[in-house]
């Protein structure tokens, strides 16, 4: 059962990103003209995806794969693209249909399917591998790895995920970030140290079946993100 931290949670993302800033989270996935601030976390957020895509194989045929946290299925896509059957899931209902306006204007003919709802609320069957690319960032890290055990269930594989890695300097960004304007402010993120991820990981029982891969982060202007992979033992 979800927290109420979780759910309330939940509820503050799901109104941001359908709501509140919809039309800049589109702007910023696109190749539109945006701010400086974003400029970076573009910069970021391209970096951080092809680095999650490079951990899964370059062919995909044949496998199936869910993306946690889609947005406007920019990553979704890619791994179709290489093959996979994937599903794409996220809170937003404006994100979802931004990103099959995209499939459908790209003209491609890929396998995935776009829907809106809560990873941990969803009976989608079991995926060879599974993707949540800063979707995670925004949850208190219990809440967090109580999601990464929901989706550990149905995934024969492979995790790759992201984290907001806890330092000094993101700690003064965050403060310095209630300065900028309204349109480049993101929802507040959850910082966690890999340390402390860790032992929470362990603490629930995930590392008994499952063995950590590859860690990377990636800091470009004002995108901090850490990616961390999970193998099925």
């Amino acid at each position: 059962m979800a927290s109420m931290s979780y759910q309330t949670r939940r509820d503050e993302i799901e109104t941001y990103f359908d709501r509140t800033a919809a039309d800049a989270w589109a702007a910023l996935t696109s190749d539109a003209p945006v701010s400086r601030i974003r400029r970076t976390v573009r910069r970021g957020r391209d970096a951080m995806r092809e680095t999650l895509l490079s951990w899964l194989p370059e062919d995909l045929s044949g496998s199936t794969l869910i993306d946690a946290g889609c947005g406007t299925g920019t990553l979704a896509i890619e791994a179709a693209r290489r093959g996979a059957d994937v599903v794409a899931v996220d809170l937003s209902p404006t994100l979802v249909n931004l990103a099959r306006e995209r499939l459908r204007d790209s003209g491609e003919d890929l396998d995935v399917s776009f829907l809106v709802g809560d990873m941990r609320d969803m009976d989608l069957g079991c995926f060879d591998y599974a993707v949540a690319m800063d979707s995670l960032i925004h949850y208190d890290v219990m809440d967090g790895v109580q999601t990464l055990e929901a989706m550990a269930e149905q995934i024969n594989q492979k995790m790759v995920f992201t984290f907001a890695p806890k330092t000094p300097l993101l700690a003064l960004m965050h403060a310095t970030g209630r300065l900028f304007p309204r349109a480049d402010r993101a929802p507040s993120i959850e910082p966690v140290s890999p340390g402390r991820l860790s032992r929470h990981l362990d603490e629930a029982g995930l590392m008994q079946t499952w063995s950590a891969g590859r860690s990377h982060r990636i800091d470009v202007g004002f995108y901090k993100s850490h990616a961390m992979e999970l193998k099925r033992r």
